[in-house]
């Protein structure tokens, strides 16, 4: 039996972990398609506002509210909310508008829409890069969008 070198051994493992890397991607590109939600940069969810033909909802909390602003055209609702899938429905223009939800970094966004979807809403869109920033990009603020003040 050969011994391996520790080149060996570091070099297998990092072509492991790119492997392993590449399946994780492939398992979330894999995930993101087959969800209900389909997913909006923030650029393109603020033309579709201007445009009438989606609903934006801030799912963040009023502190958060009041420390940034909310994005132009948004509807805050708090997701802590017992009534939060009513008060989204309040607000829709038409049955089926879509939904697009927006939160901080794309967490609290993501568990929403699923959420919706559950509630058998459609069609929702998720805004992963949130108003500050994610992995998956700069994020609403940081883009120079622009936001209202919001004062309660």
């Amino acid at each position: 039996m050969r011994k391996l070198s520790r080149r060996s051994l570091m070099t297998g493992g990092a072509v492991t972990l790119a492997a392993a890397g590449a399946g994780t991607y492939t398992i979330y590109r894999l995930f993101a398609q087959t969800a209900a939600a389909s997913v909006m940069s923030p650029p393109e969810v603020l033309d579709a506002v201007r445009q009438g033909d989606v609903l934006l909802v801030d799912v963040r909390q009023p502190e958060e509210w009041q420390k940034t602003g909310i994005a132009e055209g948004a509807v805050p609702i708090d997701l802590r909310r017992d009534d939060f899938i009513d008060a989204v429905l309040a607000v829709r223009a038409f049955e089926k508008q879509p939904i697009a939800v927006i939160c901080a970094g794309g967490v609290r966004s993501r568990r929403m829409t699923l959420w919706l979807d559950e509630a058998g809403i459609s069609p929702i869109i998720d805004i992963p890069e949130g108003m500050l920033g994610s992995s998956v990009g700069p994020g609403w603020l940081a883009r120079g969008l622009p936001v209202q003040v919001w004062n309660g």
